[in-house]
């Protein structure tokens, strides 16, 4: 018999099990560099896009509101633009859809709120808002309430307005500085958080006429956005990454 000469070295010859598991760890990695996350690019806007909204029924509804004031609604399925509105003369500053899908609000560098109609208009119909309102500053940022026919804006500070009114039903206010967004709570639908750039997040009842709860962070936050499960808690977009 000729000897065979082996090498009895466990790293050059493992185990069944430890070699299956380097295949499959190798596979998995290969797998995720080769996998493909991005789907597609909606293109159609001539300056960038500062703000967008999602439709509260339809979920290949999406809308997106630019720096020349145009906000364009886009089909996701088709991922093609369906509807264009030069909306407002300077920056989309915000928007939002109603809570029943048939309209939506936007606000803008004009100082104006407008709301739209989520059809488009029928053949020889202006394509025109349903109101607006003019206000005194400019506006930058809008949520709407998940219930009632009631949105709110921010600015020098956060109003309530009812859609059938003009003016504010009440104003909230807690120190001087530009409030940069605000949001309804989805659950606790009467409560809204918003955030300024003197660094604070505050807290409000819309039952209430004073603010609930203020809180000074390290750094300024840009948005924040409630957790649809579970309504006490949200996340703040903070700039200290």
């Amino acid at each position: 018999l000729t000897a065979v000469p082996r090498n009895y070295d466990p790293v050059l010859h493992p185990f069944e099990v430890p070699r299956e598991y380097t295949r499959a760890l190798n596979a998995t990695k290969l797998e995720r560099v080769f996998a493909k996350p991005f789907l597609s690019s909606l293109d159609g806007h001539r300056d960038g896009v500062n703000c967008m909204a999602k439709h509260p029924k339809s979920l290949s509804t999406v809308l997106s509101g630019a720096c020349d004031g145009e906000v364009k609604i886009w089909n996701l399925t088709k991922r093609q633009c369906i509807r264009t509105i030069q909306a407002h003369e300077g920056f989309v500053r915000g928007m939002c859809a109603r809570f029943c899908g048939t309209s939506f609000f936007t606000v803008g560098d004009d100082k104006t709120v407008k709301q739209w109609k989520m059809e488009s208009p029928e053949c020889g119909e202006e394509e025109e808002p349903i109101h607006t309102i003019l206000g005194k500053t400019v506006y930058t940022g809008i949520d709407h309430h998940w219930k009632e026919a009631v949105f709110a804006t921010c600015g020098q500070q956060v109003d309530i307005w009812d859609e059938q009114r003009t003016s504010p039903m009440c104003s909230l206010t807690w120190g001087f500085d530009s409030i940069s967004s605000v949001k309804f709570n989805p659950i606790e639908t009467y409560l809204l958080g918003s955030c300024a750039s003197d660094r604070n997040i505050v807290l409000y009842d819309m039952r209430k006429s004073t603010p609930l709860k203020k809180v000074i962070l390290n750094m300024r936050t840009n948005t924040l956005c409630w957790n649809p499960m579970e309504a006490f808690v949200f996340t703040a977009a903070n700039e200290d990454y």
